[in-house]
């Protein structure tokens, strides 16, 4: 098998396994009990959150574990709108957000919000101006995500924090950044006051992800008000096999970042140089320094993406049509880009991890020319 899917999921490498199979078989103490074992297991919960936390470059006392990254988007943005909820009920967000986002948005239009969703350019990129100049007084928070999960955009946070405080002093700045993190995430720089990630996108475990809270919001709405685990903010027994996972992938990609960085983008650059010059292919997203290295989003206009997907894994390869999350649907990441039917109807995602391979990436191309040369386009 061949799997070139890392952005909807990561394989998770033996010794996370067996970080996870200890804790579940021999340290499965509840961290709230007051006992020796309960008591050992709650310090090690406390040394895990610092093992994600150094990934992701921010202070430990400020990481709250969540169980995904879909619960971090809609704890962050129902927490951020609760704390301006003197200031306005008015949310600046982008068309090409993760479905945690966007729906959540939805929900909270329901409560009275209203939502500005932020159009990209037909290369997927949003000027940081763009987000800025769609900040009110009446503004609450804004949510830009750091990666995008379909094109790779990365999307530029940072310049969005610097120029917020002109817009509004108040307004909070929540980013989705689970595609981002293992990559050159750093939490401390990226001045966003809430950044969620998730574990399973670089090895971890599926079930657990984590939620930075900066310092400038005070006293955050609870998600789960009950035992005062996660210091009151997230109630419920600590899911301590899925942390021990989390931390232990999180020490692994830390390990070997910078080398894995550069792999990435060998194997980003290997895969563009051998589609050079493909029939009927359209490469998404950018091909500069501002899209991340571990995913590329092609369209073979003219030929539906689903049957792709389909043919390529009858023959053990498995490539995505977009967002796991979307199970099928058309995708609204690329619907914002107003491409031809043609070209929208034919998208494709493959996304590397670190043991991705150039052989695997030429026998993936080899696919895709077969697909295209022996089948008719059908749009």
């Amino acid at each position: 098998m061949i799997y070139l899917d890392h952005a909807a999921t990561a394989p998770v490498p033996r010794a996370v396994a067996d970080a996870m199979l200890e804790v579940l078989t021999e340290q499965y103490g509840n961290p709230s009990s007051q006992y020796p074992l309960g008591a050992g297991m709650k310090r090690r919960v406390e040394g895990w959150r610092e093992a994600v936390a150094a990934l992701m470059d921010c202070p430990a006392e400020r990481l709250f574990f969540t169980s995904c990254g879909t619960e971090g988007d809609n704890w962050a943005l129902r927490a951020a709108a609760w704390q301006n909820r003197h200031v306005g009920k008015h949310i600046v967000t982008t068309a090409v957000e993760h479905s945690a986002v966007l729906e959540c948005c939805k929900w909270l239009e329901r409560d009275g919000y209203e939502v500005t969703y932020v159009a990209p350019d037909r290369d997927g990129s949003i000027p940081a101006e763009r987000v800025l100049e769609a900040v009110r007084p009446d503004t609450a928070v804004v949510s830009v995500m750091f990666v995008n999960n379909e094109l790779g955009t990365r999307y530029p946070v940072k310049p969005i924090a610097r120029g917020l405080p002109a817009r509004n002093p108040k307004t909070l700045l929540h980013t989705d950044a689970v595609q981002g993190l293992g990559g050159m995430l750093s939490a401390r720089e990226l001045g966003a006051d809430f950044v969620t990630v998730s574990a399973h996108k670089i090895g971890g475990p599926k079930g657990v992800g984590a939620l930075y809270i900066a310092p400038r919001v005070k006293n955050p709405r609870p998600l789960l008000p009950g035992g005062g685990q996660e210091r009151g903010l997230r109630a419920g027994t600590e899911a301590t096999a899925q942390i021990a996972g989390f931390a232990r992938a999180a020490e692994l990609r830390l390990e070997r970042r910078t080398e894995i960085q550069g792999h990435l983008a060998g194997l980003r650059a290997h895969a563009l140089e051998r589609l050079l010059g493909f029939p009927d292919l359209t490469v998404l997203g950018g091909v500069s320094s501002d899209t991340a290295p571990h995913i590329l989003a092609l369209s073979l206009a003219g030929w539906p993406s689903q049957n792709i997907v389909n043919d390529l894994g009858a023959q053990g390869i498995c490539i995505s049509a977009g967002s796991a999350c979307h199970q099928g649907k058309p995708s609204h990441v690329v619907a914002a880009l107003n491409l031809p039917k043609r070209v929208s109807a034919g998208v494709i995602r493959l996304s590397f991890g670190p043991e991705t391979t150039e052989a695997e990436i030429d026998a993936c191309v080899q696919a895709l020319r077969r697909h295209h040369d022996q089948r008719m386009p059908m749009l």
